[in-house]
């Protein structure tokens, strides 16, 4: 299957139910819906929006996750980070292994740019196959996009 080149979405889109892990739920019912806009060739990065009701649970990443804050806040809380609200604009990094305690006030909605880690002697392979290209190729030829995102 061909995929075009440029894909464009809309964060206002209808987002599906996706319980939270039962086990994970600290206080409350929280509701949570996503929808997933993008997904990248190699199946490594992907682009979801996804909404919360309130409530509090933990979470635990086995992915890279940058997230931005649409709509809401929330107070997250982490080993040695005391409890901090974040709330619209606002952007968190969680890198794969983090463990956080999220507390949704009211609800939330975020986009999330998600990103699976290659194991290390990949990424470094990568990186010098880039490097390489950078070198070689004349600046009409160079595409701005890296192979398999890394940079």
């Amino acid at each position: 299957m061909s995929r075009a080149l440029i894909e464009t979405g809309s964060c206002n889109v209808d987002l599906e139910l996706r319980p939270i892990e039962p086990a994970w739920i600290i206080e409350g019912n929280p509701v949570s819906r996503s929808h997933m806009l993008s997904i990248s060739s190699d199946g490594t990065a992907s682009t979801i929006i996804w909404s919360c009701t309130e409530g509090r649970f933990n979470w635990y990443y086995d992915i890279d996750e940058t997230i931005m804050i649409l709509e809401g806040s929330i107070v997250l809380e982490s080993e040695g980070m005391p409890p901090k609200r974040y709330g619209v604009g606002d952007v968190v990094f969680f890198r794969e292994g983090a463990h956080a305690k999220w507390h949704v006030e009211g609800h939330v909605k975020k986009i999330a740019f998600c990103r699976k880690t290659n194991p290390v002697l990949i990424g470094f392979m990568v990186r010098v196959i880039n490097r390489l290209k950078k070198m070689f190729l004349s600046p009409g030829e160079r595409r701005p996009a890296t192979l398999m995102g890394a940079s």
